[in-house]
């Protein structure tokens, strides 16, 4: 594994902590409010057993009792809160020249989805607050829209994205796809940007997210969703999506191992509308791995795929069935600091 220079550390890389943002009646959570909160403690929990948690909340007082009391494993930070998809309003972390970087990016609610202009400032306020490890250095790139969502790091120089997102209305469409590109290269140190073009799930509001759809195992396997229900609206652009990654190489002409995910039986809410549930918005940790299920027979299939991708962690699952009604899941909810962060 790649330790010195500059490098987007996959996140595999050993882990300082976790950040989450907690959900209160003020957020999108409000209708599923008592079903969502035991999830956000159960993820709280297993990240405090491995790692520094931190947390990022409207109000400390509503946190639950566990996480009242700061320690050496947990930081809590108050401020102002849209909503609580980490993932997309976190900071990115960087290895510069061998330091610790921290990147801030514009965060406009998926391109002008929802509101975000408190959560566009989460990042700078815990700055402010001197919430990270002595030393670290930070770069302000609040002209570029991205989401950490959106991106999948190999650690070794490849990134994974979609066109979908990355291309698409109110984020950086003053830009072409090459010139994307070649910021992406620039600011996060990578040799070579893999581009996926077809694959969604209906219900998600991100333009097709990557952590969706695709996720770097290790820095030369790619666990992916695959649908084989040919009735189903996701099949063909899921089977394109396949054949995509099939020819993607890395920066040495080297094909990528693929394993499919499975694809969950359709999942609604209450008004029929169907919920984006996948098996590849799982988070890494510390010697674990946090698997979203969503009682659905084809969990026990995706739990045996993720031990046989991480042998050497545990795999913990998670049910996150009330996660996908605001339409993400674990990986969504979180973003993980590198060794010296926190």
């Amino acid at each position: 594994m790649q330790q010195q220079g500059s490098f987007l550390p996959a996140e595999w890389h050993n882990q300082s902590g976790v950040q989450l943002t907690w959900p209160d009646k003020q957020t999108d959570w409000v209708t599923v409010l008592e079903e969502v909160l035991p999830v956000y403690e159960q993820v709280a929990r297993e990240i405090l057993k491995r790692e520094k948690l931190l947390v990022v909340c409207r109000d400390r007082s509503l946190l639950p009792d566990f996480l009242q009391k700061e320690s050496e494993q947990l930081i809590v930070r108050e401020m102002p809160v849209n909503d609580t998809w980490a993932r997309d309003h976190g900071p990115l972390s960087l290895i510069r020249e061998g330091k610790p970087t921290l990147l801030n990016f514009r965060f406009n609610g998926w391109g002008m989805k929802f509101a975000a202009a408190h959560d566009n400032q989460i990042t700078p306020n815990l700055l402010r607050q001197q919430t990270f490890a002595d030393g670290i250095l930070a770069q302000d790139l609040s002209y570029f829209t991205l989401e950490g969502g959106a991106i999948e790091s190999n650690g070794t120089g490849c990134l994974l994205t979609t066109s979908e997102c990355l291309l698409s209305k109110n984020r950086n469409e003053h830009l072409s796809q090459d010139e994307i590109e070649f910021f992406l290269k620039k600011i996060l140190h990578v040799e070579k940007v893999l581009w996926l073009n077809h694959g969604f799930l209906e219900g998600d509001d991100t333009d097709s997210h990557i952590d969706t759809l695709a996720r770097f195992c290790n820095e030369n396997t790619i666990a992916y969703i695959r649908c084989t229900d040919s009735s189903d609206i996701h099949f063909d652009a899921l089977r394109k999506m396949e054949a995509e990654l099939k020819q993607l190489t890395d920066q040495y002409g080297k094909p990528f191992t693929l394993v499919p995910l499975p694809f969950t039986d359709a999942i609604v809410d209450e008004d029929g509308e169907r919920l984006p549930a996948t098996y590849a918005n799982f988070l890494i940790l510390n010697k674990a791995v946090l698997l979203p299920v969503y009682e659905v027979q084809q969990d026990a299939e995706a739990i045996e795929i993720m031990k046989q991708l991480f042998p050497e962690r545990e795999i913990i699952p998670i049910n996150s069935r009330a996660l996908i009604r605001q339409h993400g899941s674990i990986h969504c909810i979180s973003m993980q600091f590198p060794e010296g962060f926190l």
